[in-house]
């Protein structure tokens, strides 16, 4: 809730002058004071979504895998019958075999570079490069170290799944493309040997797996979101001073929508659904936290749901008052029938009373030019109710009621000046204020307080794309025009070091 630091010289000073003479209408106990409300502006609570994401570091892990996964991958070695066939000549139309098929052995190995991780999709990308390396012994010592190389890239790709207690799994796969399939040709023939590779590779990926669980489960990401369960049962400073107003953020679910990968950085995307209540006084107390629920598996729409009153206080209201009316006055009131009336208006009260409405009570010394004696005093007290359309800042108020005490029969010329033709338009004008100025002002205050900033070991992103106002009520406290924000919010949980 913000309370305006100056209300509007229009509404404070014209309602009253309109309050003390839109007609008395005196009964009963005419000079009793309307009764004081107490009940204050709510603190408006509602349900939003506020992003809280969780980054962990997986540089170990690739270190891990570096350090586990050797260099020589697998070695080649097989015997080839036939690495060159035999040579056929045409002898009397026929082809005859004049050389045999010629064997040898095939060696080898295959290595592997450095590795990259990568995210892609819901995907941890490990990318592997491979070199092959190979040549042919013959036995007939015909072929001469016939050699040939490959090279393909490998990733294996880890997935981590984040069960609904906290617990980490990893799978992982492999996929790969020879950029070069490694062979050796002989005499039109193309060896090659990649049929080997996803034997070959399938220990491997069983590595990957296992050194991506245990990596995965050393960051203890429940840990971590516990810490930022209870840490998010707190209050958060919206703006500091004239006047200080804070949310208190009370969690009551946790949402789980996956992750990606930043640089060596996994970030989870993980939003906390609470209740968020605005104050307008010194901090409020933390909510007790409760202990971290169970994972929902839920993609977070983060969604930030403010609701920031504004509050004209009564007292600020009432100096303005006496200003306009006492401006007023310099001027006669012309009283049908009666002629001009002169008016001297007295210091006015102002407070909330019940059932929504405003009670305004001013002093009046009323005497007629025409007329000799003692002057017309009395108490005017009117009470309305303030109204909006929802959305608009525009205000009036409406269903007047009015009472009023006099020193003698004489009371009855304020009834007639109330009544009076002339008054119609000044009552109109009276029950008219528009906020829309004020509100502006409000929204630049309240983007410039709580766009970025650091919150002990929170860092607390917002932003807002809808800035709406509701409808206005009198309280006790004062007039509440209620003003809703609806953005987003992140916190990253960064406790300094």
């Amino acid at each position: 809730m913000i309370r305006t630091r100056r209300p509007s010289r229009t509404v404070g000073a014209l309602l009253l002058a309109a309050a003390t003479l839109a007609g008395c209408n005196p009964a009963g106990r005419g000079g009793e004071a309307p009764p004081r409300a107490t009940d204050t502006a709510p603190s408006p609570s509602q349900t939003s979504l506020i992003a809280v994401p969780i980054n962990a570091d997986i540089g170990p892990l690739r270190q891990e895998l570096e350090r586990a996964i050797p260099r020589t991958l697998w070695t080649i070695n097989r015997h080839e019958k036939a690495c060159v066939a035999p040579q056929r000549v045409k002898v009397f139309g026929k082809r005859v075999k004049v050389t045999p098929p010629i064997s040898c052995t095939i060696v080898g190995r295959v290595t592997r570079g450095t590795l990259r991780l990568r995210g892609e999709g819901d995907e941890i990308v490990v990318d592997v490069p491979l070199n092959a390396t190979i040549s042919a012994r013959d036995v007939g010592g015909v072929l001469k170290g016939e050699t040939a190389t490959g090279a393909a890239m490998a990733h294996a790709r880890i997935k981590i799944d984040l069960t609904a207690d906290w617990r980490t799994r990893g799978t992982a796969r492999i996929t790969y493309g020879w950029t070069k399939a490694p062979g050796i040709d002989f005499l039109g023939k193309r060896i090659t040997f990649t049929d080997e590779a996803d034997a070959k590779l399938k220990p491997v990926i069983r590595d990957v797996e296992n050194i991506a669980n245990r990596e995965m489960a050393k960051i203890d990401i429940r840990k971590q979101a516990a810490n930022v369960w209870r840490q998010s049962f707190t209050a958060l400073e919206l703006n500091h001073q004239n006047p200080p107003v804070w949310m208190r953020v009370t969690p009551q679910r946790i949402l789980y929508g996956g992750y990606r990968l930043d640089g060596q950085r996994l970030n989870l995307n993980l939003g906390i659904e609470g209740i968020t209540e605005t104050f307008v006084s010194g901090r409020p107390a933390d909510p007790t936290p409760t202990p971290l629920p169970k994972l929902v598996r839920e993609a977070p729409k983060p969604h930030l749901d403010i609701r920031v009153p504004v509050i004209a206080d009564y007292a600020q209201l009432q100096p303005v008052v006496d200003r306009a009316l006492a401006k007023r006055a310099k001027r006669p009131f012309d009283i049908p029938k009666l002629g001009p009336m002169d008016v001297t208006f007295g210091k006015s009260t102002i407070y909330g009373s019940t059932g929504g409405r405003i009670a305004i009570g001013v002093d009046v010394e009323a005497r007629l030019q025409a007329r000799t004696g003692a002057p017309t005093r009395g108490r005017i007290w009117m009470t309305a109710i303030p109204r909006n359309a929802v959305g608009s800042a525009e205000v009036h108020f409406t269903d007047l009621v009015i009472n009023g005490d006099s020193d003698g029969v004489a009371g009855d010329l304020l009834i007639l000046l109330g009544r009076s033709e002339g008054f119609a338009p000044l009552i109109a004008d009276a029950l008219t204020q528009n906020f829309t100025h004020d509100l502006e002002d409000l929204q630049g205050k309240i983007r410039r307080a709580i766009g970025q900033r650091r919150e002990g070991a929170f860092v607390i992103r917002t932003s807002f794309d809808r800035f709406e106002t509701g409808e206005i009520k009198a309280y006790g406290n004062g007039l509440y025009l209620p003003v809703r924000l609806v953005g987003a919010a992140s916190i990253d949980y960064r406790p300094v070091k």
